[in-house]
């Protein structure tokens, strides 16, 4: 059994800054790659960032600059830094992780960037 919970997201003004949090508990063999995903209303899901167990990070285009995704193996946990916030931001990120071969998602913590 393995339970994947973020958490850090809210209510955040243009220009604002937030912290997501990812934390992987359970039965933890293999964690080969972490990454956050989005989705907001109306639009499919996708990729935001990656890190790999290694150290090895990709962050999308419209993202790149502001966000910023990081782990601490120690903890199982993996963060999404995010600065500069925009309107655009605004959706459920929700954090996926691979672990022995096995693909798990959590439920996702809201962000809404507004005045």
């Amino acid at each position: 059994q393995v339970q994947v919970v973020e958490s850090g997201g809210g209510l955040v003004q243009p220009g604002g800054s937030l912290r997501l949090s990812c934390v992987v508990a359970g039965d933890i063999f293999r964690l080969s790659a972490m990454g956050w995903y989005r989705q907001a209303p109306g639009n499919q899901r996708e990729l935001v960032a990656s890190i790999t167990s290694a150290g090895s990070t990709f962050t999308v285009d419209s993202v790149k600059g502001r966000f910023t995704i990081s782990n601490n193996n120690a903890k199982n946990t993996v963060y999404l830094r995010m600065n500069n916030l925009k309107p655009e931001d605004t959706a459920i990120y929700f954090c996926k992780i691979v672990n022995d071969g096995i693909t798990y998602w959590g439920k996702g913590t809201l962000v809404t960037v507004s005045l």
